[in-house]
């Protein structure tokens, strides 16, 4: 398709240089293929059944990249559950919990369906208990199907407001992870549609749904816990003025360097945070941020009570 004058001029809000500008429109307008990734959540078989590329410096040992035009959602080793395919896009955005040193038994993803970025923080960080929220209530089959195929332990399923759990679930997690809710516009460098994801309207409808996400997840982090934030947007709004908002609206949350993410930082932002870009080649695009909850203390007691009483799912 033809590049919209909409997409030209927030290409010009996004890159100075009109290189970049014409490369990133030419990604969008032009969207091409990109490399399948899979989420191994068992051991790799000896032979893989897969051709695979070589792995980035950073990439996990349990991702693949795959040749151009494999197909593994349709082998039976998905059907079986023994891996996830998940865009390479997400494993970016996820990448950064790999960093987390210290045990995190309560894991929550606030945002959680259709279930990848849960799968790899229970692959990565083997928690002693994965709690995945999914609000929207036509998104929870894909949730639970995936964590049952998946043969993820006593996962808890929850249909909540996040106002809810920031009430309930207060200082007991270990990091929490929000893959916010946003315009989507990385669906367009993958030949999808994602009408008026470019308008500023849309835009700023999305970055105050994401600030009432961000701060009621807050207030989940246990002292000295994480809270992962991340997008498939572009804009400025839904991710380094997301960012500065939290740091700004709680001043405990400080962003985290990650070492092996230095070459896609956010040349937007002055806080560690990073970016992956369509142009690149490897993946349709995200943004993500590490924060650290700085306050010192005790965990709070994992919220059994409330738990118990809530409509868990059966997974």
């Amino acid at each position: 398709m033809e590049a919209s004058r909409l997409l030209t001029k927030f290409s010009q809000r996004l890159f100075d240089d009109s290189r970049e500008q014409a490369q990133f429109v030419q990604a969008l307008s032009h969207p091409q293929p990109f490399h399948p990734s899979i989420l191994w959540m068992q051991p790799k078989p000896e032979s893989l059944p897969f051709p695979v590329e070589p792995p980035l410096d950073w990439q996990p040992h349990f991702v693949d990249r795959l040749a151009m035009g494999e197909k593994p959602g349709k082998h039976d080793l998905h059907q079986q559950g023994k891996f996830y395919c998940l865009d390479f896009s997400s494993i970016f955005a996820i990448s950064p919990i790999l960093t987390i040193e210290r045990s995190t038994p309560v894991v929550v993803d606030m945002c959680a369906s259709p279930g990848g970025k849960s799968l790899f923080a229970w692959r990565a960080l083997h928690p002693n208990q994965l709690i995945c929220n999914e609000v929207i209530g036509k998104r929870l089959g894909a949730l639970i199907s995936n964590l049952k195929r998946c043969q993820v332990e006593k996962p808890l399923v929850l249909h909540i407001d996040s106002k809810i759990l920031a009430e309930e679930i207060v200082g007991s997690a270990d990091l929490v992870i929000v893959d916010a809710p946003c315009t989507g516009q990385s669906l367009v460098a993958k030949g999808d549609k994602a009408p008026g994801c470019f308008h500023p309207v849309t835009i700023n409808k999305n970055a105050n749904r994401q600030k009432r996400i961000l701060a009621n997840s807050a207030q989940l982090v246990a002292p000295q816990g994480y809270l992962a934030y991340m997008t498939c947007a572009y804009s400025v709004e839904e991710n380094e003025q997301v960012s500065d908002w939290l740091i700004s609206r709680f001043p405990q949350f400080k962003p985290i360097a990650i070492p092996h993410l230095t070459s896609y930082q956010s040349h937007i932002a002055t806080f560690p945070c990073y970016r992956m870009f369509p142009q690149t080649g490897l993946g349709a695009g995200a943004f993500t941020v590490l924060f650290q909850n700085s306050e010192v203390g005790d965990r709070a007691p994992y919220p059994m009570e409330f738990l118990q009483r809530s409509n868990v799912l059966k997974v």
